[in-house]
């Protein structure tokens, strides 16, 4: 009987990596146009919704790269020589090491800058970032952004309002793991997280987003076990709360999630 729940336990696992793996290939975002002027993905309050000017001259000192799914593109305690530009795909950021222990601190999509604290300071990166899907980036060298940012205020009130952001998803986490009391409410006030960070705004109210983490991911993230991760999402669902359709979550009632917190 026991060795019977171990496979079930297992397969199940299996079935929600597998899920989790074609959710992040299908949400790829879409290609982007030569130009971060002209780019589809650009969000209000993040980097690149800068002025076009400003866009052009910081793409003078830039260059994009293309990564695929799984790959590193840097290791927490490296010297952070370049800040990156999140043009396309997503990526997910930890602390601490795969031999060991590691936690997922949040998912960056289009628009995130990574890195910025870290070049600003001249410090070492304080997380490691990974791919969760392909994604375009594009890497500007320490000295060089340094310098665009001396000859374009506009940049500089920005990269203040990106380190501020930066600030209150640090701040989130540690409410989400400290205070929240439930394990309804940590996955609760995480699926608001990922609402905020890379989701969409619907007209009625609610949001939506890709499902890029597996429930052992998400149980990670919410001090929890992947089993409790699947019972609460099914009562959530249950509930008329959420929907997850096509490896999108929909927060139908993103107010009722607010309340557990």
């Amino acid at each position: 009987m026991m060795l019977n729940r171990e496979r079930t336990g297992q397969n199940m696992t299996q079935a929600q990596n597998v899920a989790a793996a074609q959710a992040r290939q299908k949400h790829i975002a879409r290609q982007i146009p030569m130009g971060c002027a002209a780019c589809s993905n650009r969000r209000p309050g993040w980097f690149c919704s800068l002025g076009s000017a400003v866009l052009a001259d910081l793409e003078t000192v830039t260059t994009t790269v293309n990564l695929a799914a799984q790959a590193s593109l840097f290791n927490q305690d490296d010297d952070a020589r370049h800040l990156y530009l999140i043009c396309n795909g997503y990526l997910k950021l930890t602390v601490g090491n795969h031999e060991d222990r590691e936690m997922i601190v949040r998912v960056a999509g289009p628009g995130s800058m990574l890195g910025l604290y870290a070049v600003l300071s001249h410090g070492v990166y304080e997380v490691s970032a990974e791919t969760l899907t392909t994604a375009q980036l594009r890497p500007i060298e320490r000295e060089s952004f340094l310098n665009f940012l001396r000859g374009h205020k506009e940049a500089q009130m920005r990269a203040v309002q990106c380190i501020c952001q930066e600030y209150r998803f640090a701040l989130q986490d540690a409410c989400r793991i400290a205070l929240a009391e439930t394990v309804a409410a940590r996955l609760g006030r995480l699926l608001l997280e990922l609402a905020q960070q890379i989701g969409e705004h619907l007209n009625d109210g609610g949001f939506r987003f890709p499902l890029l983490l597996t429930h052992e991911e998400m149980a990670s993230m919410a001090s929890t076990t992947r089993e409790t991760v699947t019972r609460t999402l099914g009562q959530f669902r249950k509930d008329g709360w959420i929907s997850i359709e096509d490896s999108l979550v929909t927060l139908h009632q993103p107010d009722q999630l607010q309340m557990l917190i």
